[in-house]
């Protein structure tokens, strides 16, 4: 987080907001593990719906729409970071690996 707030500093004294610059492995790694957590919450999310329709009783739908809660929240909060690290210039797109 300081490499993020340390880059945008940088660029705001340098006057150009949209500046892009090297991206650290460090940085990298943290996008990889945002990356890491949206793909985890699509995952949360099928889960739910798929606990939630073969559910039994009450108890199990309240777990698994607790557990979508949860899938959404994290999805917002990993957004918004990811939004972030674009406005800093720390973002770079995931590349196809096939």
């Amino acid at each position: 987080m300081a490499r993020c707030l340390l880059s945008v500093r940088q660029k705001r004294l340098r006057g150009n907001g949209h500046m892009k610059h090297d991206v650290s492995s460090g940085q990298k790694r943290a996008n990889e593990n945002l990356r890491r957590v949206l793909r985890l919450t699509r995952e949360m999310l099928a889960l739910a719906d798929e606990g939630d329709r073969d559910r039994t009783d009450d108890s199990c739908g309240i777990l698994f729409g607790i557990l979508r809660d949860m899938a959404y929240r994290l999805r917002k909060l990993s957004q918004e970071e990811c939004s972030k690290h674009e406005k800093a210039g720390t973002w770079e797109q995931e590349t196809d690996k096939d």
